[in-house]
């Protein structure tokens, strides 16, 4: 009799830790991966380090995964900078933002994965589109970034994206027009009426312009030529 009570206690406790280490305790998680803090990046590799499942990114950016309640995930991307994120017990949602490899051909490897759907997304920190703001009323292009571009200063005519860093030489960023590069007199000649788009471009997404671009590049379109 005592010897069975002891078999049936013995059963419990292989049974209480059997229940214990069930594989069964996991969570599901959401996500949202951006580059530039806005820009949402699709068919990124998300990868589960416990389970080694791999999942992608949808069309806005976001993924959903199951993981253990503390776990690691993997995200990349070809042509950004890696990243590991550990998830802790309480989390059920991640924000990844990647960068750009500092790469000058980084950007064009990852938009020729597709991560982005508008090229010229992914070459800006920041965007003005004419349809999303009536520019007409505003005096010339300066205000224009001066009120819609914060951190960007105007000086002497130079517009400022990275603040003063040489004292010898210019801090002016590149001004390109219409995809050429223009000079101040040009730039400042565009009627805030006829910009169809502004975009200005920092850090890895300027590297493609090379050493010109070493102060960020301002990228201007018009109405007349988003038509040739």
């Amino acid at each position: 009799m005592r010897l069975r009570f002891i078999k049936i206690i013995f059963g419990l406790l292989i049974a209480m830790g059997s229940v214990g280490s069930s594989p069964g305790q996991t969570k599901t998680i959401h996500g949202l991966v951006t580059t530039f803090d806005s820009i949402p990046l699709i068919g990124v590799r998300v990868r589960v380090k416990s389970s080694k499942k791999t999942v992608y990114t949808d069309t806005l950016g976001h993924f959903t995964a199951t993981c253990l309640p503390k776990d690691k995930i993997q995200i990349t991307a070809n042509g950004f900078i890696k990243r590991n994120i550990k998830i802790r017990e309480k989390v059920r949602y991640v924000l990844v933002n990647l960068k750009l490899k500092p790469s000058p051909g980084s950007a064009d490897i990852a938009i020729g994965y597709g991560y982005v759907r508008d090229r010229d997304k992914l070459f800006a920190a920041s965007r003005l589109s004419g349809n999303e703001l009536d520019m007409s009323h505003y005096n010339n292009i300066y205000d224009v970034i001066k009120s819609r571009f914060p951190g960007v200063h105007i000086e002497n005519g130079e517009i400022i994206i990275r603040g003063s860093q040489s004292v010898m030489s210019s801090n002016a960023a590149l001004l390109v027009v219409d995809g050429s590069v223009v000079d101040q007199g040009t730039f400042a000649a565009i009627e805030p009426s006829d910009i169809a788009s502004i975009n200005i471009i920092k850090d890895g997404g300027a590297a493609i312009y090379g050493a010109r671009g070493s102060n960020g590049v301002v990228i201007v379109k018009t109405k007349n030529g988003s038509q040739k």
